[in-house]
């Protein structure tokens, strides 16, 4: 990360950091000052998401780092220690301190600990319309004088402040420190945090620079591991039995361990800022969020209500999709015949033309046909997430989740997984039980990914009546809840023994999503599905054109090719199923990439269009074997990249190995039992 420093100076430029509390409107923030201009990505060493971006004010170019969200910088899990680190390492020119001003006591407590560690901040004071809805009114400049700090009052979500506030930025930029602030933590408290700021300056002093003295003083009664850690590699003696014992008998006295009481402090300090700049004016009528969550997160109607909702996100992306689909499938089908004919017109060697039509075209082309499907997708979770009901989802689900045995931010990770099983498995780190981790890890993957929901979609179509083919991939949704409670239980009960940790998840207040949100989110998240395609599924696909096509003189994909020689093998164990050799050499390609499965039947069946595809696999297949070819894709191993993950999250080749075997029986048998039930029931 010192890279980042050298280049700034070098260039000229600024740093700043967005930091706040989830909910508070960190991304609209961030879109709203870089725009499309970013780059995403993970933080060096860890699996935490890294945005990045930049803007120009009054000639000056401002790079933009936004830093996840934390409610706090204590440094309990990899979202906080990255913030922390950046801030302290890094130490940008200026951290905009975005705060939710309708709960301005609960964001102060975060900007305290900025405060703490010297940030320069400028406190971007959002939801101020929320704020006024509910009868706050805030004095911005009292509160700018108490933080010693400016404010600048803001609606992001309408656009409103970002003038103001990147001015605030670029004046602060410009202006030297402020003084330090200091937290009272109580008679007996501070005469030792003293007496360890005088000994870090003594025999500590290259940490006392660059962190501050009393900032590690308070760190180390907080009993932080990684200052602890730091301290130690300078200083043998510090961290002594004087001190322990110190700690010992505050936490007597207080009656709780010392970061907690610490923590009251700072509470207790925001609580006496929020006293003197918030009034409050009486108001009888209910709010309408209030209204909302009496139904939304009513104990009886929560879950169907949600269920509703996600039938719904899959009706829209299946029938609402269905005609772009359709414009898309014809500009590519243009594209094959207007390539044939110039492959034909300047006498293009054999292999070329297939390369060209058959894996460019056919293989890369039945996966992008697709794409208006996946950007509905993306589009519909974005507004469920920025609008404030996706916590209420996890809210409700926790209810059944505790049933289960498993921890409520289980359900934020699956959630996550909906749209890629690599960042729901590593959403799980945000739980702090071990156990509990390992759980939502090693069920994440049951969870159908959007790779996985273009293949349904694609079946379903070929398969089902448009007026039956939403339920129908609904189906694998309702299949992959009831197999992730009932696994999660196993796992739970046999494996990793004992209560999950409760789930306590802030609320945030309902809003409607702007359009260039969802627009940006939508777009990142789909640009990122199609560098995908473009590369990766493109190099999957000439390899299976390669082994479809050779040795020379074969029949095109045929039993003596080498596709054909893989397939066959494979193909005893997979006839229970009623899934021919081609079937399995799909499935076996799909583990590099769930998308490659249809780039893999359009190779084999030398089809490049969706409708003649479908139409193609119609005559060899029934309704039944593309369902359970449905319940196999959904249950089977994970791509390559989510084991990956596994293994970096679990650290242990054993537990990965456990996840990709126990995946793979419990594809094979659920599948083979759709075929029993559906033949017994007599549509074999």
């Amino acid at each position: 990360m010192a890279k980042t420093n050298r280049d700034k100076k070098k260039k000229g430029s600024k740093l700043i950091a967005i930091a706040g509390n989830p909910n508070t409107g960190k991304s609209t923030l961030f879109n709203g000052l870089t725009g499309v201009e970013q780059e995403i990505g993970n933080w060096p060493g860890v699996t935490v998401e890294k945005k990045s971006g930049s803007f120009d004010c009054k000639g000056k170019r401002i790079q933009v780092v936004d830093l996840p969200g934390t409610y706090s910088l204590t440094a309990f899990s990899a979202d906080e220690l990255v913030a922390r680190n950046f801030i302290v390492e890094e130490k940008p020119d200026v951290v905009v301190n975005i705060v939710d001003a309708s709960n301005l006591e609960r964001n102060l407590y975060l900007t305290t600990q900025l405060k703490e560690m010297h940030a320069n901040l400028v406190i971007a004071l959002n939801m101020m319309d929320v704020a006024e809805r509910r009868g706050f009114t805030i004095d911005t400049e009292k509160l700018s004088e108490i933080l010693d700090a400016p404010v600048v009052p803001m609606i992001a979500s309408k656009g409103k402040g970002f003038r103001e506030l990147r001015k605030a930025i670029l004046n602060e930029c410009k202006s030297h420190a402020h003084p330090l602030l200091k937290v009272d933590y109580g008679r007996d408290l501070e005469a030792k945090i003293k007496e360890l700021e005088d000994h870090i300056s003594a025999h500590a002093s290259p940490l006392a620079e660059k962190y501050g003295a009393r900032w590690l003083a308070v760190k180390l009664l907080e009993n932080d591991k990684e200052i602890i850690r730091a301290i130690k590699k300078q200083d043998t003696d510090i961290y002594d039995k004087s001190l322990k014992n110190f700690m010992e008998k505050a936490e007597q006295i207080f009656g709780d361990s010392l970061d907690l009481h610490i923590a009251d402090r700072r509470y207790g300090f925001a609580n006496g800022i929020v006293r003197k700049v918030v009034s409050v004016r009486s108001t009888a009528r209910r709010r309408r969020s209030d209204r909302l969550d009496q139904v939304l997160t009513n104990a009886y109607l929560g879950i169907p209500l949600f269920l509703l909702i996600m039938f719904m996100t899959y009706q829209l992306v299946f029938i609402g999709g269905a005609p772009i689909v359709a414009i898309v499938e014809g500009l590519l089908g243009v594209i094959a015949s207007q390539a044939e004919s110039f492959l034909l017109a300047i006498n293009a060697p054999s292999w070329a033309s297939g390369l060209i039509l058959s894996a460019l075209i056919e293989g890369v082309g039945n996966v992008l046909v697709f794409l208006p499907n996946i950007m509905l997708l993306f589009a519909a979770i974005a507004f469920l997430e920025d609008s404030g009901y996706m916590a209420r989802a996890a809210f409700v689900m926790d209810r059944v989740m505790a049933k289960m045995g498993l921890h409520g931010k289980a359900f934020i990770s699956l959630v996550i997984g909906l749209g890629c099983n690599v960042p729901g498995v590593m959403a799980a780190r945000t739980i702090k039980e071990d156990s509990d981790r390992m759980v939502a890890v090693l069920i994440n993957s049951l969870v159908p990914c959007s790779a996985r929901m273009e293949v349904f979609i694609f079946l379903a179509g070929a398969f089902f009546a448009p007026q039956v083919a939403g339920w129908v991939v609904f189906s694998m949704l309702l299949m992959s809840f009831v197999l992730v409670f009932v696994i999660g239980k196993l796992f739970r009960k046999f494996l990793f023994p004992g209560e999950a940790a409760p789930l306590v998840i802030e609320l945030p207040p309902y809003k409607l999503p702007t359009l260039k949100g969802l627009a940006i989110h939508t777009w990142n998240r789909t640009k990122a599905f199609v560098e995908k395609a473009g590369t990766f599924i493109f190099i999957v696909a000439i390899l299976i054109w390669f082994l479809a096509s050779y040795p020379s003189g074969v029949e095109y994909g045929g039993a003596e090719s080498y596709i054909g020689l893989l397939g066959h093998a494979f193909e005893p164990l997979m006839a229970p199923l009623g899934f021919d050799w081609k079937a399995t050499v799909a499935l076996i390609f799909g583990f590099l990439a769930k998308e490659v499965v249809i780039a893999a039947f359009g190779v084999l069946y030398g089809v490049g269009e969706e409708a003649t595809l479908q139409a193609a696999m119609a005559q060899v297949w029934t309704p039944l074997q593309a369902y359970a070819f449905m319940v196999f894709t959904l249950l089977y191993v994970p791509c390559f990249a989510t084991v990956a993950v596994i293994k970096q999250e679990t650290n242990s080749w054993k537990w990965t190995l456990f996840a990709v075997g126990y995946l793979l029986v419990l594809a094979w048998l659920a599948a083979y039992a759709v075929i029993l039930v559906g033949s017994f029931l007599g549509y074999a």
